[in-house]
């Protein structure tokens, strides 16, 4: 099939020649029409050729999957967070075509300068620094031209091979036709530039709110509206460098560079800790190249174009989870994980318990310095993966950003303890989830619901009495476990019920043989013994075909 397109499409083609080239045995079976077997996935490292091989869209899409732990390997992410497009830049004068095309003024009118040299290039667009005609120092992101044209037809081939792989076991299980399909989604997502605008003012607006950290502190770039299309995006240019790139001075820190190592993750690591479980909207690629250390000690946030959101059921579940995880207790682990989940209770909670404690028995003699709470939410999305059990795939991009924060925050400085970061936070954190942000508008909400309640409950009690005393009050029960021992008890009735119409066949037999005057008489006995023989062999032999002798 995906081989007769290979030959009306030089970019098919090229697909093909390029998974064949790195040796993907399982995908050259399937695009050559040959017996696929179960599917696998090439080694991280062959994935990673492959993609960066087929270029920007799918360097894109490789970093897209790096934000999915729910359904790669930790070995599989932590290849794919390392992706990184390389592209040649395009030249300014396609650039400078392209910027004055989004405008309805002259350049000269808006700018007062720009370096026709870009900073950073990527997949998507280039970012050039500027002046604009006010003074403010701005970065200027422009998208390449031609880039919506190019990832609309790797969308297309993407679906297209979704639905290849779709006609296979592994395929049906983790739903790849949506899954191609909300890449694409995400993919043209990041081309419109105005709903990345919007996810930073959110942001910015969200980090100015807080009690757990001096927000003067963290630096969110202002949007510049005015100069900003669904193909342009100019934001606030914030002179620093990457924060592990930085060297610090201890400026307003009396000179001790420890204790301002110690105060800039503390500062990172409740930044993310509020984006988490109080706004519920994360920024979802704090990599050290979006983190900036800034020369007047401030931290910046950069690129908004990765976001996540939680809503309030999921930030408490995560929130017990965390504390469930400390306390290394299997049991409310396993509760809250099928809490979070999306798809029907897995073949045996058993099972799912007992590989929890095993997981967690690992951390007993550790120290909690010495747990890195993203690898043990890596191990639990493999648990759901293990026992199929469908989780949201926000929770793939919370732990995948879990991941980088805990990695940046560790290089910057390597004696940071999570779960230290976060416990002065937590009688807060609990008192929110229990009493919202509002306690009055909470207590109200509770007054009105303790109004209906007394208004509904007479009448329905009244409906019950009625129901009990005119007998037609019924109880419907449901016993979960009721039907395997039913059926169980079926095939053990059935088959003895069949031995005994075998044996009835052979006694009957025995009798007629022993008064057999006639021919007829003893053809009929032996008919008797054959079909009792054979009845008897084909109960033997689905016996044993069962695997329950025992």
């Amino acid at each position: 099939m995906f081989s007769g397109l290979a030959q009306t499409s030089s970019r098919q083609a090229e697909i093909v020649e390029v998974v064949l080239r790195n040796g993907w045995d399982y995908m050259r079976r399937l695009l050559t029409g040959s017996k696929t077997g179960s599917p696998d996935l090439p080694p991280p490292t062959v994935l990673r050729n492959i993609l960066v091989e087929l270029g920007p869209v799918y360097v894109k899409l490789g970093q897209l999957l790096s934000t999915r732990p729910d359904l790669l390997p930790a070995s599989y992410i932590e290849t794919l967070s390392s992706l990184q497009a390389q592209v040649p830049m395009v030249d300014w004068s396609s650039m400078e075509s392209l910027i004055r095309q989004e405008f309805n003024q002259p350049l000269e009118q808006i700018f007062d300068h720009i370096e026709p040299q870009a900073v950073a290039a990527g997949s998507i667009a280039q970012t050039y620094r500027a002046r604009l005609k006010t003074g403010e120092a701005v970065a200027l992101k422009v998208q390449r031209p031609g880039i919506e044209q190019v990832v609309e037809k790797d969308i297309a081939l993407l679906k297209g091979l979704g639905e290849l792989v779709a006609l296979t076991e592994f395929g049906e299980d983790y739903d790849i036709v949506a899954l191609a399909e909300e890449f694409g989604t995400a993919l043209r997502a990041e081309l419109d530039f105005i709903r990345e605008a919007e996810y930073t003012e959110e942001l910015r607006r969200n980090l100015a709110q807080t009690q757990w950290y001096d927000p003067e502190k963290i630096v969110v770039p202002r949007v510049y509206w005015e100069v900003t299309t669904s193909k342009i995006l100019c934001i606030e240019w914030l002179e620093g460098k990457p924060i592990l790139s930085a060297k610090l001075s201890g400026q307003g820190y009396e000179g001790d560079l420890e204790s301002e190592r110690n105060a800039v993750s503390t500062l990172l690591c409740r930044v993310f800790f509020q984006q988490f479980y109080i706004d519920g909207f994360f920024h979802a690629d704090p990599h050290p190249g979006n983190v900036f250390y800034l020369e007047d000690g401030r931290v910046g946030l950069l690129d908004c174009g990765m976001v996540g959101r939680l809503d309030p059921r999921t930030q408490q579940a995560l929130t017990e989870l965390l504390l469930a995880i400390v306390d290394l207790d299997a049991q409310r682990c396993t509760q809250l994980t099928l809490r979070l989940a999306e798809s029907a209770q897995p073949p045996s909670l058993v099972t799912v318990e007992n590989e929890y404690a095993r997981m967690l028995r690992k951390y007993y003699n550790l120290s909690l310095s010495e747990i890195k709470f993203s690898e043990v939410f890596y191990e639990i999305l493999q648990i759901a993966r293990n026992n199929r059990i469908k989780l949201p795939s926000n929770l793939g991009l919370y732990s995948k950003t879990l991941a980088n924060l805990e990695g940046v925050a560790r290089s910057f400085n390597p004696q940071l303890n999570l779960l230290e970061e976060i416990r002065p936070l937590m009688t807060d954190l609990f008192r929110r989830q229990l009493m919202g942000s509002d306690p009055t508008q909470l207590a109200l909400r509770t007054a009105l619901d303790l109004k209906s309640l007394s208004l509904q409950s007479p009448r329905q009690l009244e409906q019950f009495l009625d129901r009990l005393t005119s007998e037609t009050f019924k109880w419907n029960l449901t016993l979960k476990e009721l039907d395997p021992l039913r059926r169980s008890l079926d095939d053990s009735v059935n088959r003895l019920s069949f031995s005994i119409v075998v044996g009835s066949l052979i006694v009957g037999a025995a009798i007629v043989t022993t008064g057999a005057q006639t021919s007829q008489i003893t053809f009929l006995t032996n008919a008797l013994f054959g079909a009792a023989s054979f009845l008897g062999l084909w109960l033997v032999i689905s016996i044993l075909r069962s695997g329950r002798l025992r």
